[in-house]
């Protein structure tokens, strides 16, 4: 069993044994329903070449499950396992109706063509498809590490073919370009997640000062470690609209590093056009990446992969905060250690929980089969219109226009998901909350897992005898 899977059963453990749950459902909450090791061949030119392939259906408690997709040469049949144990609880903490799952390809999509990345994720897509595991009443896949919306677009593109007579075929994947069923917001989502999570601890004054933080979000110092989608969107946005200052970047060949800001922009822009960060003018570069993650900040967002805060370099952060965007970015251990210390760590199942969020938001417009909005949006608009108007009469004074615009303003699809992903958020928080007063546990962690597992425990219990 890897290290990683390991770390999720402990904590899942602490959590549970609070609960005093008998050993029956805590097994039954704890394995996996369904592992699939699947080998996926391919022609490449004159070549067959064979890609391993997983699947794991962690908890059927709700239906569909979900979980994303992976494509990295990490991937194994262990950690597919252990992020679909954690998408289970994901859901249940931000109450999104589906159970856990996820999957993985071992391929390093750098460093292969369009063409066979396309065939490989058809032909996975084609493999889950014969075997139901995939579709909008079983299991809906969505982007994860690797992958994005073209990935998605193939995907849902093949299980029409395969179910031509399937009315809501579309709903059986969510990630997908706005053109082909996507819902706007998707792809900011969980970095969007991350910076509405921070919103709502810097709401609570209590929470602030138990990990010596106070004042406002603006000024704050922030390290993000990996700038993939999560990353970049979260630092893009704490930087631009809360007034964050990004002092540290850690990325796959070293980082960055500059205590008077970094341009997040522009530094995306460079790993764009170079495939890293050295040789970026404006910063100190560190050939040691990691090292990034023990410099003086306020806020540390690991948003990389997993086991990267450990024993070995947890006495050696200095942030107050950390929120894991990652998943599984902090061993048992190192969190164990860095709650001795005061350190608050907003744990990965609720911090980066905005993309499923928003996926479920997806979902359920494919089943709709109506944009979000599209109802109310000028009803909306002409009633807060008619309401300036109103006012301007009683007042017998006019209304800047921009202002007038922006009171009169419809909510558009995009204003619906950030509303909803927000309210998502602090609902989650305000939950988190409560079970650590109720439990009288210390650390964000073990209160998460006990909010989320009491509620699948509830789900599964009120089955009966049905197993």
């Amino acid at each position: 069993m890897s290290d990683f899977r390991k770390n999720v059963y402990r904590m899942f453990d602490r959590a549970s044994k609070i609960l005093e749950l008998p050993d029956g459902l805590t097994e039954r909450l704890k394995q996996s329903s369904i592992t699939l090791h699947m080998k996926i061949p391919v022609r490449d030119g004159d070549n067959i070449r064979v890609f391993d392939a997983y699947r794991a259906e962690h908890s059927f408690h709700r239906k569909p499950v979900k979980g994303g997709i992976r494509f990295d040469l990490s991937v194994s049949s262990d950690e597919v396992v252990a992020l679909a144990t954690l998408m289970t609880f994901k859901c249940a903490l931000v109450n999104v109706p589906f159970g856990g799952a996820k999957g993985g390809i071992c391929i390093d999509p750098r460093k292969e063509s369009v063409e066979l990345l396309e065939k490989v994720t058809r032909r996975y897509a084609a493999e889950l498809c014969w075997r139901n595991c995939i579709g909008p009443a079983t299991d809906v896949p969505a982007p994860d590490m690797g992958s994005g919306e073209r990935e998605m677009a193939w995907i849902a593109d093949t299980y029409s073919i395969l179910k031509p007579n399937e009315l809501n075929a579309l709903a059986c994947v969510t990630g997908k370009p706005v053109g082909q069923g996507g819902i706007r917001g998707r792809s900011e989502a969980t970095g969007r997640g991350v910076q509405y999570v921070i919103h709502e601890f810097f709401r609570h004054p209590k929470e602030m000062a138990r990990c010596h933080l106070d004042g406002a979000l603006e000024g704050k110092k922030i390290i993000v470690q990996g700038l993939g989608n999560v990353g970049y969107h979260a630092a893009k946005f704490l930087q631009q609209e809360d007034g964050c200052k990004i002092i540290g970047i850690g990325e796959r060949d070293g980082a960055l590093w500059n205590p008077s800001g970094l341009d997040v922009e522009a530094v995306s822009q460079y790993l764009k056009e170079h495939g890293g960060v050295k040789g970026y003018g404006d910063a100190t570069f560190l050939e040691n990446g990691p090292s990034i993650l023990t410099r003086e900040c306020d806020i540390l967002i690991p948003a990389a992969l997993e086991n990267q805060i450990h024993s070995n370099n947890c006495d050696e952060i200095k942030a107050r905060l950390i929120v894991e965007a990652a998943n599984g970015p902090t061993t048992a251990n190192a969190a164990e250690r860095l709650e001795e210390r005061d350190v608050t760590i907003l744990p990965d199942f609720y911090a980066n929980a905005g993309g499923v969020t928003v996926s479920y938001f997806e979902w359920s417009k494919n089943l709709a089969h109506m944009r979000l909005g599209r109802m109310n949006k000028r009803i909306d608009a002409t009633r807060r219109s008619k309401l300036v108007d109103q006012l301007e009469t009683l007042t017998d004074k006019r209304i800047d226009t921009h202002v007038r615009d922006e009171l009169a303003y419809g909510y558009s699809e995009i204003d619906h998901v950030r509303s909803g992903l927000d309210d998502t958020m602090r609902e989650a928080f305000a939950e988190i909350i409560n079970a650590r007063d109720r439990f009288n546990v210390k650390d964000m962690r073990t209160a998460a897992f006990i909010a989320s597992i009491e509620k699948v425990a509830e789900t599964i219990q009120t089955m009966g005898n049905w197993p």
